[in-house]
């Protein structure tokens, strides 16, 4: 199932799928594909852990809906199988192709970008970017907010200019999101829960991790 190596930085692992149920009694598992076309997960080669220690080979078996049904080298039972679930692949940056043009980047390029309103200011810092089956949203540590983020839609209006060469982006947040203490998009972070953490690992999900491996444009959708 697994092989360790060497570890690396996290940052130089893209996440390109998660692994989200058991699939019959043999160790099939589904997987939710990040990328464009979910075929393209297992072209990459082997799928690593976020620190690139553990290390999984899928064939792909089949699809079922908008999943893609593999087996993972050395999981031949369901017990094998639910052990998995929740688990998310990553690649290595250097194993994904190079973007087509300036105006074209992968999502987790963003992470770490210094976020700029539109009059000028300094806005924050990019938490993460994800797609929860709305569409991305990205998620922007307050410069100002001492723990509090903010949640915008990726899309052109809200994010019109990232400008990865100068490690920065624009947003043009809507009218008066930050003077809502408890407004919508508008949240404090808050310190895990020890009678759910399956809700604080949801909530925490908006991260590099869950970026994905989708190159996308300026404009928010995918290339």
């Amino acid at each position: 199932m697994a092989e360790t190596r060497k570890s690396q930085s996290s940052d130089a692992f893209v996440c390109v799928g998660m692994i989200t149920a058991p699939h019959g009694v043999r160790g099939a598992v589904r997987v939710k594909s990040y990328t464009v076309d979910p075929d393209d997960l297992v072209s990459y080669g082997p799928l690593f852990d976020a620190k690139g220690k553990q290390k999984y080979t899928l064939a792909p078996v089949g699809h079922v809906r908008d999943q893609l049904i593999a087996k993972i080298d050395g999981v031949d039972d369901r017990n094998g199988a639910e052990r998995l679930r929740g688990t998310r692949l990553h690649v290595p940056r250097e194993a994904l192709p190079e973007t087509g043009d300036e105006d074209e980047f992968y999502l987790a390029d963003l992470v770490g970008l210094k976020a700029f309103h539109v009059n000028g200011s300094v806005f924050g810092t990019v938490r993460g970017v994800a797609d929860f089956g709305a569409g991305d949203v990205i998620e922007i540590a307050l410069e100002e907010g001492r723990g509090k983020v903010v949640v915008l839609p990726f899309t052109k209006a809200m994010v019109p200019d990232v400008v990865l060469s100068e490690r920065k982006l624009v947003v043009n947040p809507p009218e008066g999101l930050l003077q809502e203490e408890d407004g919508p998009g508008n949240r404090t972070r808050r310190p895990p829960s020890r009678k759910n953490p399956q809700a604080d690992r949801d909530s925490d999900a908006v991260t590099a991790d869950a970026a994905g491996a989708e190159p996308a444009t300026g404009s928010g959708k995918e290339a």
